[in-house]
């Protein structure tokens, strides 16, 4: 197999891109800057892709490995025939490969090994080829009496020849390929309840089938859980006669044989205590395998929605941690996230001391001229929104507004180590409240704090591979900081540690000569830091940012590497260099345009002329109309609110905004900012038909919809999507 051309198919790419894609990967590059600085390299593909690539690169390196394998351990038995060696060769799956070497495994605890060790292996060999028409099973078995093996009868004999025929049919690599895929096709799930009196979550799914072909991941993942918490009992359903007719059909002899009813009794053996619990495992670890992947890329959209939220600058907030006993914590925060005030308020049951959670917040307000309210959405959110919503309507000057921030993993951060090291005088309530607030003022930087797996990204992510589930949420949060650029004089050392190219070790030694010898003036001086080599900077200076350093380019996107090249293209086109550290150049655009047509010039002309690629120069130009700029501020603004209404408010027909909050298999749930979130029912999501509401919405989203039913009495908000 070659792997460059394998990739070249799959990924549809010219194979010579996919060799020197591979040799960057190879060469220790990290996916976040040969997705920015290599793209002539690549043809521009994007940090997801160059990610799937180096997971599929990594699976056909270890297929290959694997092959390599597997025919030295078959060799060493003197088996490996020259048509064995070309169907591993050309297995494309390890699950093949596997299949293949079945046969030559050690059986030694098997019935089919102890078979074999007694010397019965010639009997099976001579009733499985039924070509003798004269002697019957039981005669050619007498041969094979042997009281000291253990084979003291004619029963004895024939019971262990049909357990190595058995075994034998079930290592059979083509006849279990074409069953695995017939029970993918024709399988069906059969779901119970353990205890049907027993009222559990999961009661939608008692006594309910679905076929293994339609399921949806969603809900393999739902009757996985129910499976495990003792609620379900999932077992799988085949047609029996249609499955044994396929495999008779390959070893049971056209011709009439005396040995026929051994191999259909051995063939029925072998699918009912071999081949059908092998291909029940297969499948439902196929399916979860399947319905983890899909969790996965949808886990990584939320959180990448989630650290892409654009930042509130310039604001100062106070940020409330709702609750009902413990009280509300609250912290007041200047623009920069530094703590002004905090204290604990009691406006929701049992206390519901609103008067006194209204002084406080109306003096905190007066006091440090606060603009923003953050309200974090867990326990007690509703209730605290409420009383916040009533607070600035008496107000009345609309200059102070309020949003609920998504609070998730905010008591991970609190109680963590970096919490303790970052602000050791404060007491655990108080760091969570201030994470709410510093989360609205820049959520990246918050964020990067707390483990991705807490950042709250969806149902089952406690089922999933946990490992898989770091590393995915890991690479996203990886991709957005190296997107989005760091400034070098004021990251974290959490923030700086997912920069390309910079290691937890490195990060705090960043963070160490700065406080040490002050603000970094320029990207070279990265090269004094303590561990930072040669190829580390490589990967890592162009993520960096310098604002008012000495050199202008610092603060933009374009690499060390490039800037060369950039002063070479403001010089062709008259653009005096000081210019890009004051205001950027907008209008630079026009300017080369100009350029090339007084010249008579391409792009690629003019891209060869400053010694870099067509795509390399697009980039430097889209750098320099705006240096340091912020790729979330393309992203929707943070929905304020001043007020909030109420259920009876509301009028069928009305249009709203609103937030999706939740994402489950029959629709989604949306904050349109009453008490009670709406139902979008997955067949008003959208005009066309869908399977899974994930297709269409993810937790987090903003979108408009359509009120199309409310039920007062239940408390019940139907919402469309459709035609708005």
């Amino acid at each position: 197999m070659n792997i460059f051309e394998v990739l070249g198919q799959e990924f549809n790419k010219p194979i010579h891109l996919i060799e020197k894609t591979v040799a960057l990967i190879d060469e220790g590059n990290t996916i976040p800057f040969i997705a920015r600085y290599r793209k002539e390299v690549t043809g521009a593909m994007e940090d997801t892709v160059l990610r799937e690539l180096d997971e599929r690169l990594s699976y056909l390196r270890n297929l290959e490995e694997r092959k390599e394998e597997v025919k030295r351990l078959i060799e060493e038995q003197g088996k490996l025939t020259e048509q064995l060696a070309q169907d591993i060769n050309a297995a494309t799956v390890l699950q093949r490969v596997e299949d293949l070497y079945k046969p030559f495994k050690q059986k030694k605890m098997t019935r089919m090994g102890q078979a074999i060790e007694k010397g019965l292996e010639p009997l099976a060999v001579r009733l499985l080829l039924q070509q003798e028409k004269d002697d019957t099973p039981q005669t050619i078995a007498q041969n094979f009496l042997d009281e000291e093996k253990g084979v003291d009868s004619i029963e004895a004999a024939l019971e262990g020849a049909m357990d190595i025929i058995a075994g034998q049919i079930a290592e059979d690599a083509d006849l279990i390929e074409k069953l695995r895929e017939k029970t993918f096709e024709q399988g069906v799930l059969q779901i119970e309840a353990t205890d049907e009196e027993k009222d559990t979550v999961y009661r939608n799914y008692y006594g309910k089938e679905e076929k293994a072909n339609k399921i949806p991941n969603h809900r393999i993942l739902a009757m996985n859980r129910g499976e495990k918490e003792g609620a379900l009992k999932v077992s799988l359903t085949l047609d029996e006669e249609k499955i044994l007719a396929i495999i008779l059909n390959k070893y049971l002899s056209k011709k009439a044989s005396p040995h026929q009813e051994i191999i259909m009794n051995a063939a029925e053996d072998s699918y009912k205590r071999l081949i059908f619990p092998s291909l029940e495992r297969e499948l439902r670890g196929r399916l979860k395998e399947r319905a983890e992947e899909e969790a996965l890329k949808v886990f990584a959209k939320n959180t990448e929605k989630l650290l892409m939220t654009p930042p509130v600058r310039g604001k100062r907030v106070i940020a409330l941690d709702p609750g009902y006993r413990t009280g509300c914590k609250v912290a007041a925060l200047n623009e920069n996230g530094k703590l002004l005030a905090h204290g604990t308020i009691y406006p929701t049951k049992p206390k519901e001391d609103i008067e006194g959670a209204t002084r406080v917040i109306n003096k905190l307000i007066d006091k440090f001229n606060i603009s923003v309210i953050a309200i974090g959405n867990g326990t007690a959110s509703r209730e605290t929104e409420e009383v916040v919503a009533k607070i600035l309507g008496e107000r009345g000057d609309g200059k102070v507004s309020y949003t609920i921030v998504n609070e998730a993993g905010a008591s991970v951060y609190s109680a963590s180590k970096l919490a303790s090291k970052e602000y050791p005088d404060l007491d655990v309530t108080t760091r969570g409240a201030m994470s709410l607030g510093r989360r609205l003022q820049d959520p990246l930087a918050e964020l990067v704090k707390i483990d991705p797996k807490h950042i709250g990204v969806g149902q089952y992510q406690h089922d999933l591979n946990q490992s898989k589930l770091k590393e995915s949420l890991t690479n996203v949060v990886e991709d957005c900081v190296n997107r989005v650029g760091v400034d070098l004089n004021t990251a974290s050392p959490s923030l700086l540690s997912y920069i390309s190219g910079i290691s937890q070790a490195v990060a705090t030694n960043i963070v160490a000569r700065r406080e040490e010898e002050g603000a970094f003036t320029n990207r070279k001086e990265l090269l004094k830091v303590a561990k930072l080599g040669p190829k580390a900077f490589e990967q890592c200076a162009g993520f960096l940012r310098i604002t008012e350093g000495q050199e202008p380019l610092d603060n933009t996107g374009i690499h060390p590497e490039s800037y060369e090249a950039t002063r070479m293209l403001l010089a062709l086109l008259g653009i005096d260099m000081s210019l890009v550290s004051h205001r950027g150049l907008p209008t630079i655009d026009l300017s080369v345009d100009s350029y090339l047509k007084q010249n008579r010039m391409k792009k690629e002309d003019l891209a060869k002329t400053i010694g870099v690629g067509t795509m390399t120069l697009k980039d430097i130009v889209e750098e320099l109309k705006k240096p340091g700029r912020d790729p979330r501020e393309d992203a929707p603004e943070v929905v304020f609110r001043q007020d909030v209404r109420k259920l009876e408010d509301l009028k069928e027909g009305m249009v709203l905004s609103g937030t999706v909050r939740n994402v489950v298999d029959f629709g989604a749930f949306v904050d349109i900012g009453v008490k009670e979130d709406g139902l979008v029912h997955v067949s008003q999501l959208s005009n066309k038909f869908i399977r899974n509401p994930m297709e269409i919405v993810s937790i987090g989203d903003n979108v408009r919809v359509k009120i199309i039913e409310i039920d007062l009495e239940r408390k019940k908000i139907g919402l469309s999507m459709k035609d708005i």
